[in-house]
């Protein structure tokens, strides 16, 4: 058995104070969840804001969201991983303004060159063209329906949604063409789309799932910022299930010391709102989301950092993550299988996952030359 390294006193930890300048001012990054903004690891150079003795820093105005518009060429992504259910994705946004501190997909944003904390919730990308790629690449010959996943990278309900409203584009080329679709979102803006998607439903080409963290709205907040509160996402579940819609709920991620006391009650939440299946993911911290977490962790919940971080460390062999097939998103040994027996018993208990529903593909017509240049011949 691997023992994990103990965890440091919270006193021995780089804990952000005043003098601290790699932590933005509060005032400044009010909303977000990440107080820094390191360069992402592929830039040759880092950059570190510094006081020149003038008190600028301080004169700086609050962060804003900014969006860009990216001219995607591709926009069905596609992995081989066998450890999930879906072999292909979209994601009609890159970053993601719920500002997640947990959030798995960060250190892509050091593909784009940004970093992995700030940036990632204020520097967002928007795909205008996803929906006719979309089109497109289903239209193109040989291709096989499987059920496309939407939100797993980023939240693709996420505020800018709402004016952008790519979904209804998205999910109008899916009812068309009668493909499946599975929706992962922490927002309750998805109940707006609820017209198409209860059509969607008749045909069995649609479940949503929407993940619930905690119960607790002060630490929502503080985790999840932008994300809508636990009672409305509970609200949208309702919503969605009284329109015919197989919503579920993912408790995505269990934090252990922080969130698991909470698994029973927020399945007995979910059962009473329609939910008919759930699921859970043990946190998760690669690359530049391990330290952004431990930051969040001391700053906000620092009585307990030692003790979350020593579990986490026992289910992952001694490391803050393992990206081992089969284990990333559960965990190994006693306290990761105490999780899931405890999950697996109170879903039975409130009669969630009797029957997982698998989507149909039989409806499928494929686009006719939907953006795809026609023969010559």
């Amino acid at each position: 058995m691997t023992l994990a390294p103990p965890i440091p006193p919270v006193s021995a930890q780089p804990a952000p104070d005043a003098a601290d300048l790699s932590h933005m001012a509060a005032d400044r990054r009010r909303g977000r969840a990440a107080a820094t903004n390191l360069s992402g690891r592929f830039e040759p150079l880092s950059k570190e804001a510094f006081d020149d003795g003038w008190d600028s820093l301080d004169e700086l105005p609050p962060l804003k969201t900014e969006v860009q518009e990216e001219r995607a060429r591709t926009i069905i992504t596609r992995n081989e991983s066998p450890d999930i259910s879906f072999d292909r994705s979209i994601n009609p946004y890159r970053g993601c303004e719920h500002g997640c501190i947990y959030c798995f997909a960060r250190p892509s944003h050091a593909f784009m060159g940004l970093s992995p904390g700030l940036d990632f919730e204020t520097r967002l990308f928007a795909k205008p063209n996803a929906a006719a790629l979309l089109e497109r690449e289903l239209s193109k010959p040989g291709y096989q329906p499987k059920v496309i996943a939407i939100g797993t990278n980023t939240d693709p309900y996420q505020p800018m949604e709402r004016s952008y409203k790519l979904m209804p584009e998205i999910l109008e080329v899916l009812e068309n063409c009668g493909h499946p679709v599975a929706i992962v979102t922490k927002s309750a803006l998805v109940t707006r789309d609820i017209d198409i998607l209860s059509r969607m439903a008749e045909r069995n080409l649609v479940k949503v799932a929407l993940s619930i963290t905690t119960l607790d709205k002060k630490l929502c907040r503080a985790m999840e910022p932008r994300a809508s509160a636990p009672h409305k996402r509970l609200a949208a579940v309702r919503t969605l299930s009284d329109a015919g819609i197989p919503t579920s709920v993912m408790m995505a991620p269990i934090i252990p010391a922080l969130t698991d006391s909470e698994i029973e009650n927020l399945l007995e939440a979910a059962a009473e709102h329609g939910a008919s299946e759930a699921a859970f993911i043990l946190l998760r911290l690669p690359l530049e989301v391990s330290e952004l977490f431990r930051d969040w962790l001391l700053r906000e919940r620092p009585d307990r950092y030692r003790h979350v971080m020593n579990l986490i460390r026992s289910m992952r062999g001694g490391k803050d993550y393992d990206a081992k097939w089969g284990e990333r998103m559960r965990g190994r040994g006693p306290y990761a299988d105490q999780i899931a027996k405890r999950f697996s018993l109170a879903a039975k208990r409130l009669s969630l996952n009797l029957r997982k529903r698998k989507l149909s593909t039989e409806h499928f017509i494929q686009p006719q030359k939907g953006g795809v240049q026609l023969d010559l011949f």
